[in-house]
């Protein structure tokens, strides 16, 4: 297959294709930190910063890709919906669509342009598909079928003239793990928040996030219940962060150019689940038999998790998060306990004092925890300040 990476991040959706031997004739992403990236592990194939610029798709393109930008749609951007001046380039795919055939369209973006502005994002794109004669199916997916210990949901498009995308998407169907795949050692939160929502998640960790532009951290927090006091409460850097998303540690270390404080996390909390895109493409590849019911819809009153549609008309599809289950890699089996950092004071009493102010519910033992290592990690720079003052004074 010959391929065009369309907002091509750091190649989550396009690598699977380079590894089994398809030709990229172009990527396309506006940042430069990601054309970096990109630069190093995709040598030799051009690359295009801006898709408004971009006129007309290489010769011979069979399959275009798109995780168009997220930043308008999502909980933690800034949800101005489709429209958005992020999230709205998309329609500069559709652009490039016109008056080309190809075989197939990959979109991928966030759970919450499901709902967002009532399913406008939504209707628009499966609008644009259908006036430009595509099919289209899509699939609420959990990274975690792909075996990587990362609770994240995406959707997932596929979108073709000449194919069923019934046969891509709807042709796997394993269903939620039982409890007992997921181990009780580890459990991933998120520290920044407390008062409204935790992604609590079980031998994994809530989806990784961005951070800033101008390379913040936002790395989730781990609770280790079996981990000595002030060691139960850590984060992971981001080469633990790589491999939670399916890439190599290091990636996108090309990013860097020499800087102290990088972008690294805002490219990886945006990228494509490696192992999520490998299930597709192999399923592009080898189109299966529809093993999931579908009954056709009516009254649309808010978009299902997984459908099909054509020329106006819509089906759902029963299907769960789950299309397989690869080998699971349990947390603590990816990252390394004794290299974590542990969660600053000022982090964990912040954390603390808003889960104290919140109507949630948190488990006994984390609570516990939790103010015991601020307890300790008073301690610790209480100490450090007195050393610091009696330094000053000799």
């Amino acid at each position: 297959m010959k391929i065009a990476g369309l907002f091509s991040g750091i190649g989550g959706l396009e690598l699977p294709f380079h590894a089994r031997g398809a030709e990229a004739a172009l990527l396309c992403d506006i940042w430069d930190a990601s054309r970096c990236v990109l630069e190093e592990h995709f040598p030799g194939v051009p690359l295009v910063d801006d898709i408004r610029n971009l006129d007309t798709l290489p010769a011979g393109v069979q399959v275009v890709t798109a995780g168009f930008p997220c930043t308008d749609l999502s909980q933690a951007g800034r949800t101005a919906g489709i429209s958005g001046d992020a999230s709205g380039l998309v329609s500069h795919v559709f652009r490039l669509l016109h008056g080309r055939d190809i075989e197939w369209l990959v979109l991928e973006n966030v759970r919450n342009m499901l709902v967002l502005d009532r399913g406008r994002a939504m209707a628009y794109l499966v609008s644009e598909l259908e006036a430009l004669g595509f099919q289209w199916a899509y699939r609420l997916v959990d990274s975690r079928f792909s075996g990587v210990p990362q609770r994240r949901h995406r959707v997932l498009f596929a979108a073709s003239r000449h194919h069923d995308p019934r046969e891509v998407l709807f042709a796997d169907e394993a269903g939620e793990p039982p409890a007992q795949t997921f181990r009780e050692d580890a459990f991933g939160f998120y520290w920044t928040e407390g008062l409204s929502g935790l992604g609590w998640a079980q031998d994994a960790v809530p989806p990784l996030k961005g951070g800033s532009t101008i390379g913040i951290p936002s790395p989730p927090g781990v609770w280790i219940p079996g981990a000595a006091v002030g060691h139960k409460l850590v984060t992971p850097d981001i080469n633990d962060a790589e491999a939670l998303q399916g890439f190599d540690r290091g990636w996108t270390e090309p990013a860097m150019s020499g800087k102290k404080k990088g972008p690294r996390w805002k490219l990886v909390g945006n990228a494509v689940t490696v192992g999520v895109a490998e299930w597709l493409i192999d399923r592009l590849y080898q189109p299966g038999s529809v093993v999931i019911p579908g009954r056709e819809l009516t009254d649309l009153e808010r978009w299902p998790n997984a459908a099909f549609g054509r020329a106006g008309r819509r089906w759902l599809f029963d299907a769960s998060a789950w299309p397989v289950r690869r080998t699971y890699q349990h947390l603590l089996d990816v990252l390394n306990p004794d290299a974590l950092a542990p969660l600053s004071h000022r982090a964990a009493a912040g954390f603390l004092a808003r889960t104290k102010r919140s109507t949630l519910t948190f488990h006994p033992d984390f609570l516990v925890d939790l103010e015991a290592h601020v307890a300790v990690k008073r301690a610790e720079a209480d100490r450090a300040f007195g050393q610091r003052g009696s330094q000053a004074a000799a």
